[in-house]
């Protein structure tokens, strides 16, 4: 509420808060408790996406592994914002480097592996939330089914221009006689991708709940 006085031809404004001091702790209270609990949910996703992905090295299809990680970075973007979203999508790319993933990458270049492989993961977290955020105010459900497919699309689109930004040498050797694209499509990213897409959609009601749960 605003109070405006004249005195001596000098205008004086006094600002006056119209919140009852129990409203006021009461909403300071609760904002400092949705902060601790985003810090705690972003440290135990941080530590599901650092433990799912040295997991998931030994899970592959075709010659790189599955990247189980993106169902905890997609729960991280909706719950708790696109940065935690970035932030967790940057911790997953950094232990790939860590776990020798992308060990074929990087005796070739590793400047452009490091590059490529940060990006990836950061974007794809980045993206999701960003997309979440921009669909939850129309459909809840929506919003949470279309970031949990530009998860692994973004994931795998910066991966493909990374391949052709700093690897194609290589991978026209490693593909032989095979068309360079058909290979790159089917070969290296089409199981992994069409896996990691499915597993994202069908955890998606579980995020739901999640985020109901975090909401109340």
């Amino acid at each position: 509420m605003c109070i405006t006085r004249k005195r001596d031809n000098i205008k004086f404004i006094c600002v006056v808060s119209v919140l009852p001091n129990d409203s006021k702790e009461e909403f300071f209270m609760k904002t400092q408790k949705m902060s601790t609990q985003t810090l705690v949910l972003t440290a135990v996703l941080t530590a599901m996406v650092i433990v799912l992905q040295f997991m998931g090295a030994f899970v592959k299809f075709g010659p790189f592994s599955i990247s189980l990680v993106l169902v905890p970075i997609v729960i991280g973007a909706a719950t708790c914002g696109y940065k935690t979203g970035a932030w967790l999508g940057f911790i997953f790319g950094a232990v790939v480097l860590i776990s020798g993933d992308a060990a074929a990458f990087m005796a070739v270049n590793p400047f452009g592996t490091v590059v490529t492989v940060l990006a990836k993961g950061t974007l794809c977290g980045l993206l999701s939330g960003i997309v979440y955020e921009l669909l939850r105010k129309f459909n809840s459900i929506l919003a949470v089914i279309a970031a949990a497919v530009v998860c692994p699309l973004v994931n795998t689109g910066i991966f493909l221009l990374g391949c052709l930004a700093f690897f194609m040498p290589t991978i026209t050797e490693w593909a032989g006689s095979e068309a360079v694209g058909h290979y790159m499509i089917f070969v290296l990213v089409g199981a992994n991708f069409l896996v990691e897409l499915a597993v994202n959609i069908v955890l998606s009601p579980i995020i739901v709940r999640l985020i109901n749960i975090r909401n109340k």
